[in-house]
């Protein structure tokens, strides 16, 4: 991905506070894709007076999200900067597509575009003449992870990865187990946890069967109505009044036709992951129930093995959700109420991490 600065200018960040009284300078950037039709706005920050150092890019997941990665009231990818930026690695954050200052339609893009615009952000740093070109890496955060994977598996300018519950799982698996362990972790009751995780399964293996197809859209409402006839049967076997389960059935077609759900529920994992040999740290908290830790960790070390690549450092911190926010019930109508922000000790590894790996 070729990418052009367009403007640039410094002034003293006004960050998260951390106990070091480093100053950070910030650029206010943009640059644009290959083919011209994004202008991507952004954020590079550095500690003052630093002349060599590492450069993170932060990827964020799905979702549009702004370059401070705000959820849910939380400023993730901010907190994160400000935390590296004081113990001397730089940090590029950027606007989502059609967010912010960044241009484009998010709607209509895939993992793939993602990970273009990802490799775009890495080129445009090679414009820089204030960093370490040879020491710039992606940092992903739960679809991040099949982003910054993609990019690295195609670029050799991509030195290090950094995974923040970052998907390592191919997209049909992600979407059985991310939906089984909501489902597990809901207040339904047992027979509509069943009934659930039956109709997902079935949506999801038609969805991936007709990918690649026109009649994608006929085969899902089919798969639909033949679940139906039987699911209606076995409602009745319970000798339930009132059926309060639905499956959305109208959204879900209408999402799984678009072009980024087509493209992820056959995303492979383990071809991707096999492709990358740089080092990879990835980091998973206990209580995600979007991005399962033990598995995905587990692939991380595993589908870069397959490929030779022994340079993978893999940790599972207790007591964290999706977010790296230490919760209590830790499903996601928690993560707004929650006052703490993104862990400190999944801070610290990252910089240590990259101070002995990296720098």
């Amino acid at each position: 991905m070729i990418s052009k600065l367009i403007f640039g200018f410094a002034l003293l960040c006004n960050m998260v506070s951390f106990a070091q009284t480093t100053k950070i300078v910030c650029d206010s950037v943009t640059f644009k894709s290959t083919d011209g039709k994004i202008t991507f706005g952004g954020t590079f920050s550095k500690p003052e007076g630093k002349k060599s150092f590492p450069t993170v890019v932060i990827v964020s997941g799905t979702g549009k999200q702004d370059r401070d990665g705000t959820m849910a009231g939380h400023k993730i990818f901010l907190e994160i900067a400000s935390y590296l930026n004081k113990n001397g690695i730089a940090v590029l954050r950027t606007d989502d597509r059609g967010t912010g200052k960044t241009n484009g339609t998010y709607e209509t893009a895939t993992t793939k575009d993602f990970a273009d615009d990802a490799l775009a952000a890495i080129t445009y740093l090679h414009t820089r003449t204030d960093i370490n070109r040879a020491k710039i890496g992606l940092m992903g955060h739960s679809e991040g992870g099949a982003v910054i994977s993609l990019a690295a598996a195609r670029s050799k300018e991509v030195k290090f990865l950094i995974s923040l519950a970052g998907l390592a799982m191919g997209g049909f698996d992600a979407q059985i187990k991310q939906n089984e362990d909501l489902v597990a972790h809901s207040a339904l009751p047992d027979y509509d946890k069943k009934r659930s995780n039956d109709i997902n399964r079935i949506m999801f293996e038609t969805a991936l069967r007709y990918a690649n197809s026109d009649s994608m859209e006929v085969k899902l409402n089919d798969a639909y109505k033949r679940w139906k006839l039987k699911d209606d049967i076995y409602f009745k076997t319970l000798n339930i009044q009132f059926d309060h389960f639905r499956f959305p059935v109208y959204s879900f077609i209408n999402n799984s036709t678009g072009p980024w759900y087509r493209y992820f529920i056959q995303y492979d994992a383990k071809r991707t992951i096999a492709k990358i040999k740089v080092p990879i740290l990835a980091l998973n908290g206990d209580k995600d129930l979007m991005v399962a830790a033990d598995e995905n960790l587990s692939n991380w070390k595993n589908y870069s093995l397959t490929g030779g690549n022994k340079k993978v450092t893999t940790m599972k911190l207790p007591g964290l959700n999706h977010l790296f926010l230490a919760c209590v019930t830790c499903d996601n109508a928690e993560i707004s109420k929650i006052k703490t922000g993104f862990s400190e000790d999944a801070l610290l590894i990252i910089k240590n991490w990259i101070k002995k790996t990296i720098q």
